[in-house]
């Protein structure tokens, strides 16, 4: 299946699932993921041999981007960029794709005896997943455990676009366990993914607005302040997609990724303030609204800024990297 192929397919399952505002009651997308796993979709990227659909990974990005642009309430972004390729690098035998799968790198976990204890905190789509990889203390250092939590009651906490985001108390639960490998920095660029769609979707939309909206007698882009306040937003959108992009790259040609996703993740969450604000601005404050589509991307923009570590996490790393003795590795490792 063509890259181009897979975003017209999630395009025709999205349009079919109108993103609504969630509930108590409903916390995800039960049907949408059903439709997308019908397709093959939640396993893409993930090699036939362990059970995922193959392709590569930028296929998987392009399934992320998508779902992401469409506010679509499912954990594909962790499955496919974060969880499932960690448990496939740490030798660990992969869940099947048609189960829900996150990720956990909040709290205080230890494993002994192939069993986890403690409290994995902050995990998104808690309660929605089927199967979490969490990061833990053994007796060598850290680990990668991953958690069969389909039983589990998970704590009733939301995010701000109302999507599940709870804890775990883990009391002695079996485990499969490996190397933790580059997980937080996959973590982090999943997220940068998904923020670099959605800003870029909401510059769209503004753009759209702005030239649809009369007042005064003409359109709001012939305004100069509407016209700079567009300029701004579109700077940040390319910013951060270049940065997204090189860190995808270098993903791609198995090269360290932790400075790469470092900086994307600094860049799309600074960004977050930028074209959100201008966005709702220009829209006159519309799209708070629950029932507008602004509503929908900007709340889990304001979400996603802050998960896998947010903008001063991410410069600490960057920081640190840059104050060595030799610092220019560090500077051409995000690009």
């Amino acid at each position: 299946m063509s890259q181009d192929l897979v975003v017209s397919t999630v395009r025709e399952i999205l349009a079919a699932h109108e993103p609504t505002p969630l509930t108590a009651e409903r916390r995800w997308d039960a049907e949408l993921w059903a439709d997308l796993a019908d397709a093959g979709l939640t396993g893409v990227g993930l090699p036939e041999e362990a059970g995922g659909s193959g392709g590569e990974l930028a296929d998987a990005v392009a399934v992320v981007a998508t779902l992401a642009a469409g506010a679509g309430a499912v954990p594909v972004a962790e499955q496919l960029l974060v969880a499932g390729p960690a448990v496939l690098a740490a030798g660990l035998a992969l869940p099947p794709v048609e189960e829900p799968m996150t990720v956990g790198v909040s709290g205080e976990l230890r494993v002994e005896g192939g069993r986890v204890t403690g409290t994995a905190t902050d995990v998104p789509w808690a309660g929605v997943a089927r199967h979490l990889v969490v990061v833990a203390d053994g007796p060598d250092g850290e680990v990668l455990a991953l958690v069969d939590v389909g039983d589990l009651e998970a704590s009733d906490a939301v995010d701000l676009a109302g999507q599940p985001r709870g804890s775990y108390v883990l009391d002695g639960v079996p485990a499969q366990t490996g190397p933790v490998g580059d997980l937080r920095a996959r973590f982090a660029l999943a997220r940068a993914v998904q923020l670099s769609a959605a800003a870029e979707t909401v510059l769209a939309w503004t753009v759209q607005y702005a030239g649809e909206r009369v007042q005064f007698g003409r359109p709001l882009a012939k305004f100069q302040g509407i016209q700079v306040q567009l300029a701004q937003m579109a700077g940040e959108v390319t910013a951060v997609s270049a940065l997204v992009d090189a860190a995808v790259q270098r993903l791609d040609r198995g090269e360290p990724l932790e400075l790469a996703a470092a900086a994307a993740k600094v860049r799309a969450g600074a960004a977050v303030d930028v074209v959100a604000r201008l966005a709702h601005q220009v829209h006159g404050a519309i799209g708070f609204t629950l029932e507008h589509r602004l509503h929908h991307l900007t709340t889990r923009m304001w979400s996603w800024r802050d998960d896998a570590g947010n903008e001063t996490t991410w410069a600490r790393v960057l920081g640190a990297a840059v104050a060595g003795d030799d610092p220019w590795p560090a500077l051409v490792g995000v690009v």
